[in-house]
């Protein structure tokens, strides 16, 4: 499943991992995603993943 975050649509970042050597290596950082069940503006629920900066923020409506 794709670390996209549903409400802010954050992706994971890419860079390199430096040894002490200063040897290079792709890597990436994920996203802290949650599944949480939201109430869309519809006024249904519905389980969407979403970041934890945008559940802290309250952008994110969580059902009861």
């Amino acid at each position: 499943m794709a670390q996209i975050c549903s409400v802010c649509g954050k992706k994971p970042l890419f860079g390199n991992s430096v040894s002490h050597a200063n040897n290079k290596t792709r890597r990436r950082w994920n996203l802290n995603l949650k599944s949480v069940k939201a109430v869309l503006d519809s006024g249904g629920t519905k389980k969407i993943r979403v970041c934890t900066r945008c559940i802290r923020s309250g952008r994110v409506k969580k059902a009861a």
